[in-house]
């Protein structure tokens, strides 16, 4: 595995790396590096090598990239080395970016078998972070960057259909692309027990802190009801480049005392924390990028027993209904304001969304899923491509 990201809070990597090691794949995971973290360390049987370390909160354009950069000649460097030591069967590549796929040139030649996964489709994602336009002259290139990328890999995986609809439509074969969603896994997403005690009602917010995330919205959200629910508090879990205008956000609105920024935590303390929340905002904006990413976070509220919130984009009305989640309409605080209030004073609904959400879960996680994915790992590995999965 390789993912410029840091390994302990991408649940996607994680669930795949963990599979192969359950069953006794040797897994190497190529990954970023927190302060004060090891270079190297074993956690559930998977190989962690954390090769260099990053900013969570870097935005600026020149650094982004430079960072990318570096980690591609790190990643191949040290794939080379290891490569020569104990021949990989398979290499499987998480983009962003989606060029992290050529740091396998050298196993590659050697016959080994290229995954590239596609969390986030580069050129949309580029586009919302920096402002630019799609007939811009970056998102061409990215998409360029894209189709050879594709090309260059076995197999490609797509994180939603939308995703995947679009990949085949621009640059990938059809039966060389599936999709598979970010469903929790049940071994890290169980509920043991809540042991809040307090009179708080608690709204919680875990993830990134990126500008299409919507945190701002539902900040302004939050401060337009704070009044009429006092006992409310409004729970930021996360990190990312638009941390310090949320902080002075939460200032300006005098929300200091019901808004608290909190530091990042490891995916399994997260689900610790989600089911100690008493209600879950994934308030997204419809931008082109935001519109279309399939959020991971609504499957984990469901899956610890908490009702949601969602924004109505694209990508989560395709697999939700109005009977698992709440909806509001993106970009609208006044909606989520009065949506984050009717679920704050009716219990029973509440109650109803947890129990009809868990119900979905019970179908739709990765001990389902995860099947697939070996069966993907195990044909490309004894070249016979799996048929596309949509």
């Amino acid at each position: 595995m390789m993912t410029y990201s840091f390994y302990e809070g991408d649940t996607r990597v994680m669930r795949y790396a963990e599979a192969l090691a359950a069953r006794g794949d040797r897994v190497d995971v190529i990954a970023l590096r927190r302060e004060n973290q090891s270079t190297n360390e074993l956690l559930n049987g998977v190989n962690v090598y954390r090769i260099q370390r990053r900013s969570p909160n870097h935005g600026a354009r020149g650094s982004y990239i430079a960072g990318i950069l570096m980690f591609f000649f790190r990643a191949m460097f040290l794939l080379m080395r290891r490569h020569v030591k104990a021949r990989y069967q398979l290499i499987h590549v998480h983009s962003v970016p989606d060029f992290l796929v050529f740091a396998t040139w050298f196993s590659k030649l050697t016959g080994t078998k290229i995954i590239l996964d596609i969390h986030d489709l580069m050129p949309e994602f580029y586009a919302s972070k920096y402002c630019s336009k799609h007939g811009s002259l970056a998102f061409k290139l990215l998409l360029l960057a894209e189709r050879a990328s594709a090309s260059f890999s076995d197999y490609v995986i797509a994180a939603n259909d939308l995703w995947r609809e679009r990949l085949v439509s621009r640059s990938v074969k059809s039966d060389k692309c599936s999709a598979m969603v970010n469903v929790p896994d049940r071994a890290i997403f169980s509920r043991r027990g809540r042991v809040r005690t307090d009179q708080n009602f608690v709204v919680l917010y875990p993830g990134t802190l990126n500008w299409h995330q919507g945190l701002d919205i539902a900040i302004r959200a939050f401060a337009l009801i704070k009044d009429e629910v006092p006992q409310a508090q409004f729970h930021i879990h996360g990190e990312g480049s638009c941390q310090s205008s949320l902080v002075q956000l939460t200032k300006e609105l005098g929300l200091q005392d019901r808004v608290f920024m909190k530091s990042f935590v490891s995916t399994r303390e997260i689900a610790n924390i989600i089911e100690e929340a008493d209600l879950g905002i994934v308030p997204k904006r419809k931008d082109g990028f935001g519109n279309e990413a399939f959020s991971t976070k609504i499957m984990e509220f469901m899956a610890m027993g908490v009702p949601v919130i969602v924004s109505d984009t694209r990508v989560d009305r395709y697999y939700f209904d109005d009977s698992v989640v709440k909806f509001f309409r993106g970009g609208d605080e006044q909606d989520l304001a009065q949506s984050m209030l009717l679920l704050i004073q009716k219990p029973e609904l509440r109650s109803s969304l947890a129990v009809e959400a868990s119900r979905f879960v019970e179908h739709n996680n990765w001990d389902n899923m995860k099947k697939h994915y070996l069966a993907l790992a195990d044909s490309l590995v004894g070249g016979c491509p799996e048929p596309a999965r949509t």
